[in-house]
């Protein structure tokens, strides 16, 4: 046990995800079947999302009436919002560049016959603004909607910060839940090496390194732009923080490497809360900005740029400076329009391609390297959101280290 101990959860997972890859690799030669693994990955997702909802809710409300200040927490908000709106703006950008530099779709001779593709309406703005406001707050958590508990969250703890004294029951009762679910959220991850090795598993033996090599290109282009995204977007407040990158980084490689392996903004939700407090993030802030960008942050798919330039060539489509700024324009719209609804890449995409001309079927001849690029895009995501954790919180002066480092040893 204290050899565990001294490897630390990280590490563990680290070794899970190249062992998941290795056996991932030889499972069809051992004949194995990809569907064997399958269970043990999705028991891992499905104890992280079991944590999400009331770990979102505790935290919200005590974050919130802990805030006191109403004037402060619309400030917080406001922030929020612009730093995900203007990073996702550079990550478009980003792979709008990346994509002209290199060309991902030039010399390559791939058939577009009987390749289909439906196409994927996003609810217009009016219908997602108005469905931020839950109609039955209860039905919110059974159905783990994040947006509309937020909304709830939010009020409540306002609630309970004006009500002073009357509420202080309440107010310690949501603190000390946040501390539970905290806890819960670091019983459950003791499994986490067995499930990241079971999912890298069944990813590599399931989908081969075979289907890779035709699309090799954009994916190393895609995997460029998020570290040159990581590089000139997040590296700049990090240190603005006043946080060194070796510190940032593996502090927040257990939320990191649980949204690499799953594909999943939300499995990786309680774990990047955790660890941005105890980098030294607020509560307040934290609770607040992590569970809005887990669903409205879109930095990774707006990297996505660089598949609408690979699809134009491929169909031998001119896309000239005026449609390519309509593209970062479409893909900052879609990011609102598309906030909380499942397959929202899919969705982006289809909107975009439908813009500016290109066949839907274009999606379909992405669609067999797609769990590759998710992982890059889906971390990107999780490691913006913490970052505007940590961003925000020192911009209010409340960015504390040592209160992280507090944490830390407990």
């Amino acid at each position: 046990m204290s050899a565990r101990k001294k490897m630390g959860l990280p590490l563990q997972m680290g070794i899970g995800m190249v062992l998941g890859i290795l056996v991932g690799t030889l499972a069809p030669k051992l004949g194995i079947s990809a569907a064997f693994f399958k269970p043990f990955g999705d028991l891992f997702i499905n104890l992280v999302r079991m944590v999400v909802v009331p770990l979102v809710l505790a935290t919200l409300v005590s974050g919130a009436a802990s805030v006191g200040d109403v004037g402060r927490l619309g400030r917080v908000a406001a922030k929020t919002l612009v730093f995900y709106f203007a990073t996702t703006a550079l990550a478009v950008a980003i792979g709008l560049v990346l994509g002209n530099i290199f060309q991902p779709g030039v010399g390559l001779d791939l058939s577009t016959a009987n390749l289909s593709a439906k196409e994927v309406a996003a609810p217009s703005l009016v219908q997602v603004l108005m469905g931020i406001v839950p109609l039955n707050p209860v039905d919110a958590l059974a159905k783990g909607n994040i947006l509309q508990i937020i909304f709830f969250a939010v009020l409540v703890g306002m609630a309970i910060s004006l009500c002073g004294d009357k509420a202080k029951p309440a107010a310690a009762f949501f603190d000390a839940m946040s501390e539970v679910m905290i806890r819960v959220t670091s019983m459950v991850m003791h499994y986490a090496p067995i499930g990241v090795f079971a999912l890298m598993a069944y990813t590599v033996s399931n989908h081969g390194l075979e289907v890779l090599l035709p699309l090799i290109k954009l994916i190393g282009i895609m995997y460029l732009g998020c570290l040159i995204h990581v590089i000139i977007t997040y590296l700049p407040c990090i240190r603005y923080a006043g946080l060194k990158p070796g510190t940032f980084f593996r502090g927040l490689s257990a939320p990191l490497l649980t949204s690499f392996t799953t594909c999943s903004s939300a499995a990786a939700l309680s774990t990047n809360l955790t660890c941005v407090q105890k980098l030294g993030a607020s509560r307040s802030v934290s609770s607040f900005s992590i569970p809005l960008g887990n669903t409205i942050n879109m930095d990774g798919t707006a990297i996505l740029g660089i598949v609408t330039i690979f699809a134009a060539e491929i169909y031998g489509m001119p896309l000239p400076l005026d449609q390519q700024i309509s593209v970062l324009l479409i893909a900052l719209l879609a990011s609102v329009g598309t906030m909380g609804v499942p397959g929202a890449a899919l969705i982006m995409l289809s909107m975009i391609f439908t813009h500016v001309g290109i066949p839907l079927e274009a999606i379909a001849l992405v669609a067999g390297i797609d769990r590759v690029m998710d992982m890059a895009r889906t971390t990107i995501n999780v490691l913006g959101d913490a970052t505007a954790a940590i961003f925000i919180s020192r911009t209010e002066n409340d960015f504390d280290p040592q209160r992280g480092a507090a944490l830390q040893d407990e």
